[in-house]
């Protein structure tokens, strides 16, 4: 995952994850710059899901934007 990538585009990946999976919150989605890693763990949790699952979703989400 790739920072720049992730924080030029977090606004529109916040509100795809929300619409894929409306547990998140703003709370479990806010993202602060090099704590890429606190992040994922906060979704990851919550979701249930590897990181890597995670990682894959988001890296969807910034082909398509």
């Amino acid at each position: 995952m790739d920072n720049l990538e992730i924080k030029g585009n977090w606004n529109e990946i916040k509100g795809k994850l929300k619409q894929d999976f409306a547990e998140l919150t703003d709370n479990d989605l806010t993202y602060a710059e090099g704590k890429e890693d606190e992040l994922l763990g906060k979704i990851q949790q919550k979701l249930g899901k590897t990181k890597e699952e995670i990682k894959q979703k988001i890296a969807s989400y910034t082909r398509s934007i």
